[in-house]
């Protein structure tokens, strides 16, 4: 997770237009459209989450990538499918659906360990925690969604990761602190 840069609002826009575009070519098609974006920024490899709402705010997936092997565009058209088709949470969503779907999406920035809750802006920072074969990933709307404190966070973030909640006290725990540009179609209308 180490993107470098900030996005601007035509490329959120553009983000988001690839998104829906694919999302409404692999509903009608089954396929993930080819293409290149106009911009080159996305072309950096970033790790990234794509979050669908249903009309009323309801959660209806939500799939990401942590890694850096993929160009932000690519990994955002896999996300927005993942978490359309694939999340084990939800029912797959129909082509129908679409129009009555929000996309979100979360560009994850560099992570750096943090060991105690002094280390954790909430609604700045997201977690990634690991131990052994678990893991677990909140992003920084989490906290603020679900009014948690520093403390909070961290414990959900180990129930996330089927760890004790008080995993991230343990040397053998690993975890770290993310930052994450979070911008959607209603923080940036989109024209259809």
């Amino acid at each position: 997770m180490t993107y470098q840069f900030i996005l601007a609002d035509d490329e959120k826009r553009e983000l988001l237009r690839i998104a829906r575009a694919t999302l409404r070519e692999y509903l009608r098609s089954g396929r993930i459209p080819p293409g290149k974006p106009h911009r080159e920024s996305m072309l950096a490899e970033a790790g990234a989450f794509v979050s669908l709402h249903s009309k009323g705010g309801e959660l209806r997936g939500c799939i990401g990538h942590l890694g850096e092997s993929k160009p932000l565009y690519k990994v955002i058209q896999e996300m927005a499918v993942a978490a359309a088709s694939r999340d084990p949470r939800f029912p797959p969503l129909e082509p129908e659906d679409l129009d009555d779907t929000e996309v979100e999406i979360s560009v994850l920035g560099a992570a750096e360990q943090v060991r105690d809750p002094s280390g954790i802006t909430i609604g700045e920072h997201g977690l990634l925690i690991e131990r052994d074969a678990h893991r677990g990933l909140l992003l920084p709307q989490v906290a603020t969604e679900h009014d948690l404190d520093a403390t909070g966070f961290l414990e959900a973030v180990c129930r996330k990761a089927q760890l004790p909640t008080d995993a991230w006290r343990s040397p053998e725990t690993t975890v770290q602190r993310f930052t994450a540009q979070v911008f959607s179609d209603q923080t940036h209308p989109r024209t259809r």
